[in-house]
């Protein structure tokens, strides 16, 4: 019988509803939801799966097990009381990666990370009746979190962050993670039929996240996996599967109106050369262009955008005028959805609108808002050819 392990995905806070609904659709079974967190079960497939089709995660983790500590002899004793040995083989490296504590009575994590590590020594010590481990082999990373004094112990099948897509060679100041890019186009109802902008494009990361998903391109399809070399857990035939599967369902004949500008001519640069590693620069247009410039023969569309936050002290001064001008930009498309994510509070109010939906979302420890301006349904329409001739060119040169 093939082994099932318990697992979990963590996500930005406020977005656990998308993670779960990405799951869902890849078939995987959820057994409970909680704050920055989905956790599922699965087998090794489910494992080599979640981690190369999953857009909105950082990283996928099998629990090893969780107890509730309050001292460092019960964390010690709670950590080599778990079945260790039948996760690390006898020659595996391994070390606590990292250890978080929130609103627990153990806080130091340099602590924490020490001790757990001395109890799996210990517990493996015995069990494989060795003084010593060379820990010459494949790489086991653990990470310990302490949430209300509950443990959670858990090996990191990803390796480096899942938002690491691998085409974002090129950046630019405070840009959005690829895992948080997706999940804002996943709240919206955008489909790969419809015309999409993002006037604030700065390294391209919103283009290309609408662009991957509108060709159903896996997000970690071309890239390595720390569980790829875990023979006794998930076999690399399983990784071998799911981006051959992957690869079947790109969609090669969908032909996408997106487009990303930035008045940083640098920030475009960036944007077109990560575009193409990305291997979808030709489904976008990028340009140099300032938001004033906004415009477009389309009747309807969508912009998702990322604009500056004035999270500097010296930028404050300066967000009140931007978002009046984002809001006078954007009025001139008044047929079309608007979704804005920032940390500036009074968004709405140089905006000069209500959003239909402001949600609450942590950008890492920023606290930020997705506004969402919804504009008037389009008429539906039969194909593609119909609505080029209906609706004219997209964005006025």
């Amino acid at each position: 019988m093939e082994r099932e392990f318990e697992l979990y995905a963590p996500c930005h806070f406020g977005l656990e509803a998308v993670l779960k609904r990405e799951l869902t659709d890849l078939g995987i079974e959820i057994t409970s939801v909680t704050d920055g967190r989905v956790n599922f079960k699965g087998s090794a497939a489910v494992v080599a799966k979640a981690n190369i089709f999953l857009r909105t995660t950082e990283r996928v983790m099998i629990t090893v097990g969780t107890f509730k500590a309050t001292t460092f002899e019960e964390l010690f004793q709670g950590i080599k009381a778990l079945p260790w040995e039948n996760y690390i083989p006898k020659d595996g490296r391994f070390w606590v990666k990292k250890a978080t504590s929130i609103k627990s009575a153990l806080f130091s994590t340099s602590d924490i990370q020490s001790i757990v590590k001395k109890a799996m020594v210990e517990r493996l010590k015995e069990k494989y009746r060795v003084s010593w481990f060379e820990e010459s082999g494949n790489e086991y990373p653990i990470r310990v979190s302490l949430l209300k004094d509950e443990v959670t112990v858990a090996l990191d099948t990803s390796g480096e962050s899942l938002h690491k897509r691998g085409y974002r060679k090129m950046t630019v100041k405070a840009p959005i993670s690829e895992t948080l890019a997706a999940a804002l186009i996943s709240l919206t109802p955008w489909k790969a039929d419809r015309i999409l902008i993002d006037p604030f494009c700065g390294s391209g990361t919103i283009p290309i996240e609408t662009a991957m998903m509108g060709l159903h391109i896996a997000p970690g399809m071309t890239r390595h996996f720390t569980a790829e070399n875990w023979d006794n857990l998930v076999p690399a035939k399983y990784f071998k599967e799911a981006k051959s599967e992957a690869y079947s369902l790109i969609d090669t004949d969908t032909k996408l109106e997106i487009q990303g500008y930035d008045l940083d001519p640098d920030a475009v640069e960036a944007a077109r050369a990560n575009a193409e590693l990305a291997g979808v620069d030709d489904q976008i247009h990028f340009q140099a262009r300032d938001v004033k410039d906004l415009s477009s023969h389309n009747k309807y569309g969508f912009i998702i955008t990322n604009p500056p936050y004035g999270e500097r002290l010296e930028e404050k001064k300066d967000m009140p005028a931007l978002y009046t001008l984002i809001g006078e930009s954007f009025g001139k498309l008044d047929t079309w959805s608007s979704y804005i994510i920032t940390s500036f509070e009074d968004a709405e109010k140089y905006i000069g609108r209500k959003a239909a939906k402001n949600r609450k979302i942590y950008n890492g420890m920023i606290k930020t808002y997705f506004y969402s301006f919804p504009g008037p349904k389009p008429p539906r329409r039969t194909n593609r050819v119909e609505n080029a001739a209906d609706s004219g060119s997209t964005l006025s040169e």
